[in-house]
Formats: C-alpha cells, sequence, structure tokens
C-alpha cells in the first residue's frame, strides 16, 4: 500500500481539518499518523496517509487546491513517501529549555544533541511576552537517547549549553505510565 505524506499551511479559521479530510475521504485515503498545531495564528498540519492502489494523484491534488483556496490556505504540498521506516524511535526523556528569548537557542540545543546521537521525537517552543518584561523562550522536546547513552553526560553537556545560552535546562526521564 502506498503512502503519502500531506502537509498544509494557512491564517488560522474553523473548518481547515474538515475541509481537507472531506477531500482524503472521497480519494479512500486512511489518515494513519499526524500533527497539527496553531503558532502565532497560522495552522499547520503534517499527515501520513495510506493510499489505496490505483489512486489519481493529479485528480487528488487538483481537489486539496480547490479545498484549501476555498478555505484560504497558503500551500499545500503532497508527497511520495518511498518507504517507512517500521523502527519508530521511543522517546525515553523530556527536556526543558527556559530563559530570555535570543536567537540561537534551538540551534545550540539541537547541535548538542545531534553531537549525542539523540532523536528529537517532539518539539515545542513558545515565546511568553510580557508587557514591561524580556520576553521569555520556551522549549520543550520529547528525546530518545540511543542505546547504551548515559543521560547523565547528555545532562552535562546540556548544562553547558545552558550556561552558553543563558538559559535554564532541565532533562528528566520520561514518565512511560502516562
Amino acid at each position: 500500500m502506498p503512502h503519502l505524506a500531506l502537509t498544509a499551511i494557512g491564517q488560522d479559521r474553523p473548518g481547515i481539518v474538515a475541509a481537507l479530510t472531506g477531500v482524503l475521504l472521497e480519494h479512500d485515503l486512511n489518515i494513519e499518523d499526524s500533527q497539527a498545531t496553531i503558532l502565532r495564528g497560522h495552522f499547520s498540519i503534517v499527515l501520513i496517509l495510506a493510499a489505496p492502489d490505483g489512486l489519481e494523484r493529479d485528480r487528488l491534488r487538483d481537489e486539496l487546491a480547490h479545498a484549501g483556496e476555498e478555505i484560504g490556505l497558503e500551500a499545500i504540498v503532497l508527497q511520495d513517501l518511498d518507504q517507512l521506516d517500521p523502527r519508530v524511535p521511543e522517546p525515553s526523556h523530556v527536556l526543558t529549555v527556559y530563559g530570555v528569548d535570543h536567537p540561537g537557542i534551538v540551534h545550540t540545543t539541537t547541535r548538542t544533541l545531534a553531537a549525542a546521537r539523540v532523536d528529537i521525537t517532539d518539539l515545542n517552543t513558545r515565546l511568553v511576552e510580557d508587557d514591561g518584561e524580556d520576553p521569555l523562550y520556551a522549549l520543550l522536546m520529547e528525546v530518545a537517547l540511543p542505546d547504551g547513552a548515559s543521560a547523565e553526560s547528555l545532562a552535562t553537556a546540556l548544562q553547558a549549553v545552558g550556561e552558553s545560552e543563558g538559559v535554564e535546562i532541565t532533562l528528566q526521564e520520561l514518565d512511560q505510565e502516562r
């Protein structure tokens, strides 16, 4: 069974998901995985879809484009996925970063994770602004440490990031019960 990825973004408004999934249903596509959020007033969504054999991709693209125009989406991308990797990394830890906002926080933190071969399974950021105060930046990630990796040595490397970036960093084991 072929798989597709659908990505869409546009000014947030009610009905975006209904419009897109209506088109998908008409083409017998099944949503296997998805992630959607609103970022500063823009809605974004990524879907992994199982497609039936014989799917008319051009017709699907046209109908998605039409639905997107009707609801004011700025971009819709549909692409074939060659193969899905059955080895999905299982998150083992939660990483939080808080501090006064400035460029480089995400890059420096994720560069350190990449050097330790840590896989980011989920990433969210928020800018918290309060009148008269410096904006605070909050970064929350679920991560999967590679087999045999030491959470303590990673925490030490991340503490160096915290010092260089002037942020507070916490690495905690993910509660698998929740």
